[in-house]
């Protein structure tokens, strides 16, 4: 596994999913709390793991795009070189943040955390303005005019129905 790769888990999709809630978690236990975990009884349960399954699949699809086509990690210190348009991108620009989102969701109901839900909101709320301001300029500069037919063609958040491809307008 590349050392790069390795690294972006840890401390990217690390922090946000699994760091960031335990402390919440923790917090808010401590504070007194009553959070019982949902159990396989109740609606929430399911509609979590269905969110988990769907965010952890999502995940790691992207992940491996990223490795294969784009020949680099999601992290930004060992960016893809090459510009990934290929499964779940060809529908959405940000499938791999839309994964985290799940994730987060799913914590939030199997939980049933307010801590947690706020910091999904947190979360949403950061990426709505990190994205197109910041990474989306590194990437047009990156990838130039391949990348700005992209994001002609392929929303930011909704997906589209119709996969979009590349070679065909």
């Amino acid at each position: 596994m590349r050392r790069g790769l390795l690294r972006s888990i840890v401390l990217l999709p690390g922090m946000a999913l699994l760091f960031v809630p335990g402390i919440l978690l923790s917090i808010e236990r401590g504070l007194g709390k009553d959070m019982g975990n949902a159990g396989p009884q109740e609606i929430q349960f399911w509609v979590a793991l269905l969110l988990l399954i769907l965010g952890l699949a999502l995940a790691i699809w992207t992940v491996r795009l990223q490795l294969t086509i784009g020949q680099g990690t999601p992290a930004p210190w060992d960016p893809p070189v090459k510009l990934v348009v290929q499964g779940p991108y060809r529908h959405v620009r940000n499938p791999m943040i839309t994964g985290a989102f799940l994730i987060i969701a799913a914590e939030s109901l199997f939980y049933q955390s307010c801590f947690t839900s706020l910091w999904l909101l947190i979360f949403i709320g950061f990426n709505l303005v990190y994205i197109p301001r910041v990474e989306e300029g590194e990437l047009a500069e990156r990838f130039g005019e391949e990348y700005l037919r992209y994001l002609d063609h392929v929303p930011r958040w909704i997906p589209r129905v119709r996969p979009w491809r590349m070679d065909v307008e």
